[in-house]
């Protein structure tokens, strides 16, 4: 019986398609941007890899104009927060003692950041207290914003706990207890306070911890304290979302 070349060719084709078992490169968000969000580095690599050296230096952000972001510093040994073009660094100096110094000399193992000039004020409603709380107000407010996007929330906090990360210097890190040695925790109560964070739900283990789809850091009035959101018990705040 005779083939039509054609038709043999097609054949093989599909044959050599379907058996080529080389493994597709996945599309990673470790390295991504968005229209208003930046990412650098990734917060599962530092946790599992040990990938702690800089992934970005503060001071190359060209775009200063409402600027926004956060993260750790490289080696785990503070913590970082651009708010509204300042860059703070907060390191641990006792288990109740801290600096906050307004610098852009500095570095990140994985960052988050994006620019906003324009806000929408929200009121909370009065049983939006915790982080749970508010993660789940800010979900259903944002079903038609395209995400990730920045949020901050100004006003007092009844409570909260912060913590800045002071990992040893030289340590080497393969799990999370491992790249939260040295970790100090500090507890606000009632004072003016600026929240700062960023929200998806695409981004766990990236910049958001893997139960989480908020990453926050929480920085007084005063600047005297600035760390990690850990818990929150919300006074009189107002929640500001980014303009569409």
């Amino acid at each position: 019986m005779r083939i039509n070349p054609l038709l043999a060719f097609g054949l093989l084709t599909v044959i050599l398609v379907s058996c080529d078992s080389t493994p597709k490169e996945k599309n990673t968000v470790e390295t991504a941007a968005y229209s208003d969000i930046k990412i650098v580095g990734a917060m599962r690599n530092v946790m599992w890899k040990g990938e702690l050296g800089p992934r970005i230096n503060l001071d190359t952000i060209s775009d200063k104009n409402g600027l926004y972001g956060l993260g750790p510093v490289s080696y785990l040994s503070g913590e970082l927060l651009i708010n509204d073009g300042q860059s703070y660094v907060s390191k641990v100096t006792s288990d109740s003692t801290m600096t906050v110094e307004e610098t852009f000399k500095t570095s990140a193992p994985f960052f988050v950041y994006g620019n906003v000039t324009e806000w929408n004020e929200i009121d909370l409603p009065a049983d939006i207290k915790t982080i749970p709380d508010l993660e789940g107000f800010i979900d259903n407010k944002t079903t038609d914003v395209k995400r990730p996007f920045a949020f901050k929330l100004t006003g007092q906090v009844s409570s909260a706990v912060i913590h800045i990360q002071n990992l040893p210097a030289g340590t080497k890190v393969s799990s999370p207890d491992e790249a939260h040695q040295g970790q100090t925790n500090y507890n606000i109560e009632k004072e003016d306070a600026e929240i700062i964070g960023f929200f998806s739900t695409e981004h766990k283990g990236i910049f958001t911890h893997h139960d989480s789809f908020l990453h926050m850091h929480l920085i007084t009035k005063d600047e005297a304290k600035m760390g990690h959101l850990d818990e929150l018990q919300i006074g009189e705040m107002k929640l500001y979302l980014p303009r569409k």
